[in-house]
């Protein structure tokens, strides 16, 4: 992902003195998918601790929902059509981050074929498993942990949410 100050990849030479002023900040897609109990898919990166969502940073040239497109293929192996956007979430700078932008996308229920089809990139993923609402906090940061319930509460009510730091905002 790049830096609040820098175009990490790109044809940074292309734009103008203005564009290069300005700040930068990361922009990531996260994808949530359901099982027919209605549990979050959650999954295990093998390069950091804890447990996140599927999805990951989305690369130059490249929209939040096609970069989730890319990311589900890449680390599960699906070919999936995005659901509707389910939320947008502001995080602040923290310990070793700059500031972000998330983008959360409804992956929909999987069904029992679509589950077994899955196959995790094994330099990303080690596991996935369905994750119980009651059992998130257990298994995320605080901060995706937020987002991912009022991602899930935005899908059950139907509406797209603005979050801050995983917290709803007006």
């Amino acid at each position: 992902m790049s830096t609040s100050t820098a175009v990490a990849e790109g044809p940074a030479d292309e734009l103008s003195e203005y564009d290069r002023s300005l700040p930068r900040k990361r922009v990531a897609a996260g994808v949530l998918f359901f099982d027919g109990e209605g549990r979050v898919m959650l999954v295990d990166p093998v390069y950091k601790e804890p447990w996140e969502i599927p999805g990951g940073a989305v690369e130059w040239d490249e929209s939040p929902r096609d970069g989730a497109v890319r990311e589900v293929k890449e680390e599960l192996g699906l070919a999936w059509v995005p659901g509707r956007l389910l939320g947008v979430d502001w995080a602040g700078p923290r310990p070793g981050r700059s500031e972000g932008m998330t983008a959360v996308f409804d992956g929909g229920v999987l069904g029992p074929e679509e589950v077994a089809g899955i196959r995790l990139q094994s330099e990303e993923l080690r596991a996935f498993e369905f994750v119980g609402l009651d059992g998130i906090r257990e298994r995320l940061i605080p901060l995706l942990a937020r987002r991912v319930e009022a991602c899930v509460d935005a899908r059950r009510r139907g509406v797209t949410v603005y979050l801050e730091n995983g917290v709803a905002v007006g």
